[in-house]
């Protein structure tokens, strides 16, 4: 639960430690986790738990969303015993002019931006069984970009690996993909209840959605 301090108490996995809570909507405050100050040994321990759970489905290479999803993604195919994964990126660099591009919208971004694939990595992907990893899958946003992506490209996503679920949004969002979905841990949305504390809401009930949240002014 929410605690006194402004901090939530999440589990991802075997590793348990306080993130805070983040205000990003009048009515909606998030708990934010941000893999990549967690450390080396963070992403160690979990990308080898996170591993163990996609393993059974036999994937050949690793995708991943920048920026947070790459330690998640380096970490997640050295456990497999791969040797190369895929990341998609969100800032137009000089390699990506031509990059295939599909928009997505982030609980934690104001506007809607553009999820690029580099085409000189289709080699990579194409034909091949795709695991699709992330940090937190809250909207499901960078998912389904991601996997709209890989379609396109001819790619096929067999399993999608989280650190944590946020909410239960990304379910209805993802639709039957939801079934593909392997995470490590599950944090809620918070609401203000009467007494003006924050209250855990898993279902996604009342106020703002993720979503508008995401363009809500000042957020």
């Amino acid at each position: 639960m929410a605690g006194s301090n402004g901090t939530y108490r999440v589990c991802v996995g075997s590793q348990e430690f306080d993130i805070p809570l983040v205000e990003i909507a009048n009515d909606l405050t998030i708990a934010l986790l941000i893999s990549v100050d967690l450390g080396v040994g963070f992403a160690e321990t979990a990308g080898a738990e996170l591993a163990a759970k996609l393993a059974p489905y036999d994937p050949e290479i690793v995708v991943s969303v920048a920026t947070m999803g790459i330690p998640i993604a380096i970490e997640v195919t050295r456990a497999l015993g791969l040797d190369d994964y895929v990341i998609l990126h969100k800032t137009p660099k000089i390699h990506l002019q031509d990059a295939i591009s599909e928009p997505v919208r982030s609980i934690t971004t104001a506007s809607v931006q553009r999820l690029l694939f580099d085409r000189a990595r289709l080699g990579a992907v194409r034909g091949r069984r795709v695991a699709v990893v992330d940090d937190v899958i809250s909207t499901g946003g960078s998912t389904r970009a991601a996997l709209n992506l890989l379609r396109e490209v001819e790619a096929e996503p067999v399993i999608i690996g989280t650190l944590v679920t946020e909410g239960s949004h990304w379910r209805s969002f993802l639709g039957d993909d939801a079934e593909l979905v392997r995470a490590l841990g599950a944090i809620p949305l918070f609401r203000h209840g009467r007494d003006g504390a924050l209250v855990e809401d898993w279902e996604g009930g009342g106020g703002s959605t993720p979503a508008d949240a995401a363009t809500a002014p000042g957020s």
